[in-house]
């Protein structure tokens, strides 16, 4: 196996700073006190202090009378609660604003209503919808999208009081269902699930710094810090068989759950079927350097040679500068990045690399979101040593995700990607995250060209800015690494949050706008007050049937828009993911 940075440095000795467990106890600049018994975390203060921000000044952000339009504060902390300003709804707003879309269907029903993920898989003629959160899955029939079907449950109900009575079909302790790539494997002749298993944060971990039992508990966590590997002979879990399964801690690949150390994998894998996965994952507890309060991994990236997927075998781990605790060019790389000590920044990758090609169709390049230490530019045609290409920095945007998704679809016919990060607060309290275009036409030298207009609320709306609707504003995703059919040209939907699915128009990337549009009702009734704010968190789009899906806080929305065509709620004529037309009936 092989182990690099970009600087090409060999093995690094792990044992002089475990041998440090010494508390730390030191008073922050908002009067908290630092209570640090982990030595990897105890380094990290040591070397960057705490330069947390303050509250700003309430009179530099806030409506703008003269616009109607919100100004963002230049700089803020991770709020864990409400942080009103003049002008902001007193109320949930429960009306909704469309244009140039169709609701097709709704259905109240939630997985969880903070977040989640989803698959689309075709089984014997029938298309089945996956939505999962960890311990969480609702299995859907939804071959005709507006008769859809409940198959399957497993985990917590949610009703408007939050968590209902004990699970169902409860899992085993520490397994779940992880962030999932579904593929056609030729090698198996049939779909292959891999599911990643990453550490848990929220719900255990608020505040690193001073929460020392809860760091302890991840750090050796009862938990796969890694994925699995599935045959799926049908659509239902008792159909699923278990193939593989993997620890990112690649120094120690054999350590048992509780001794492997690192994050495990970060959201969906990369993977297309063929040889190469990439994963987002720091092997161990040295990919320190990171700000966020609750996280304590900078991920990097590890490809994974699938070509039988029973025997994943590790090929390469990839950091870019200022990641790695005790190397001395990460250190100062990191030291010279302005979000150094704020304790609030993501630093890192959030997601896998976002790959237009698979390599073994001849894709070359990945790009990569890596929170406050910007967006990469990989060479991954030899995914057992992938390079760095280039690098592009951006202005700090703290709080929030400042870069987590990058959207591919484009960039073969166009040469751009778009680059964006997430909001982490609620009413707006952090700077507005942009939709970055990025010209990567030359990949050597990426460019900044724009950035996708900002959505405004209709004039029938009673407030002037989405940031006085309350909860969460600012773009999410597209959808899934892959998603049914082929996506289209010009056209990208993001999930908005408290401004629901907005779909932008970029034929002419110049002059990028808003073509249609669906801003779901707050339904105060149906979901617990603590959950109110993250309105709409995920959008999965049926290429191949012209259909938005909308997963919110309160049940699902099926749209359909011109701008994607005319919709079909026939079953799909071609199975999804794609597979030989000879196994399709049996499959």
């Amino acid at each position: 196996m092989r182990h690099h940075t970009i600087y090409k440095q060999g093995w690094r000795s792990l044992f002089a700073l475990l041998s440090t467990t010494v508390a730390l106890s030191a008073t922050s600049a908002e009067g908290t006190q630092d209570t640090i018994h982990d030595p990897w975390l105890k380094k990290v203060v040591a070397l960057t202090g705490n330069h947390k921000p303050g509250d700003p000044d309430p009179t530099s952000y806030g409506m703008d009378p003269k616009t109607g339009q919100f100004i963002h504060p230049q700089q803020t902390y991770h709020a864990y609660s409400p942080k009103p300003f003049d002008g902001l709804l007193d109320y949930w707003d429960d009306k909704t604003y469309s244009k140039n879309m169709t609701l097709e269907a709704y259905y109240p029903i939630t997985v969880e209503p903070f977040h989640t993920w989803q698959n689309i898989v075709d089984f014997y003629g029938r298309r089945y919808l996956y939505q999962y959160v960890r311990r969480d899955l609702k299995i859907f029939d939804i071959t005709n999208p507006k008769e859809l079907k409940l198959l399957y449950t497993r985990g917590k109900q949610w009703g408007p009081n939050g968590p209902q009575g004990e699970e169902v079909n409860p899992y085993p302790s520490g397994d779940m269902f992880g962030a999932a790539s579904i593929q056609w494997s030729e090698a198996r002749q049939n779909y292959v699930m891999v599911q990643a298993f990453e550490i848990r944060r929220f719900g255990l971990l608020k505040d690193k710094f001073t929460q020392p039992e809860k760091v302890a508990q991840i750090r050796h966590a009862k938990h796969l810090k890694g994925f699995k590997v599935y045959d799926m002979h049908g659509p239902l879990p008792d159909q699923w068989t278990l193939i593989a399964e993997r620890s990112t801690d690649i120094n120690h690949p054999d350590a048992k759950v509780g001794e492997q150390q690192g994050s495990g994998v970060r959201d969906i894998p990369t993977w297309f079927g063929g040889k190469t996965m990439i994963v987002a994952a720091a092997p161990d507890a040295s990919y320190a350097l990171t700000e966020y309060g609750n996280d304590l991994y900078s991920a990097g990236y590890q490809s994974w040679d699938m070509s039988d997927p029973a025997n994943p075998v590790f090929m390469d781990q990839l950091a870019v500068p200022g990641q790695i605790l005790n190397e001395p060019a990460h250190q100062k790389a990191y030291l010279d990045n302005p979000r150094a000590g704020n304790r609030t920044s993501w630093m890192g990758a959030r997601m896998s690399l976002f790959i237009p090609t698979p390599v073994e169709e001849g894709g070359k390049y990945g790009y990569a979101a890596m929170g406050g230490l910007g967006f990469y530019v990989v060479d991954i045609s030899n995914p057992a040593q992938m390079q760095v290409v280039s690098h592009l920095e951006f202005e700090p945007s703290v709080a929030g995700t400042e870069g987590d998704f990058i959207d591919v679809s484009q960039v073969e016919q166009t040469g751009l990607v778009y680059f964006s990060g997430y909001p982490l607060n609620e009413e707006c309290f952090e700077p507005y995250k942009d939709v970055h275009i990025i010209d990567v036409s030359d990949p050597a030298q990426p460019k900044k060209v724009g950035v996708l207009p900002r959505p405004i609320p209709p004039k029938e709306a009673a407030f002037t800015d989405f940031c006085q609707r309350r909860g969460s504003f600012g773009p999410k995703r597209t959808g899934a690494y892959t998603q049914p059919g082929i996506g289209r040209q010009g056209i990208l939907p993001y999930n908005f949050y408290n401004a629901g699915l907005q779909v932008f128009d970029v034929r002419d990337p110049q002059q990028p706008t808003i073509a249609a549009y669906f801003v779901p009702p707050f339904k105060e009734d149906d979901v617990a007050s603590y959950a109110m704010g993250n309105l709409s968190h995920s959008v999965y789009v049926e290429y191949d049937r012209n259909l938005f899906w909308l997963f919110t806080n309160h049940g699902i929305y099926v749209l359909s828009s011109p701008v994607l065509g005319q919709p079909s709620f026939a079953p799909p004529k071609q199975a999804w993911p794609p597979r030989p037309a000879s196994v399709r009936d049996s499959q």
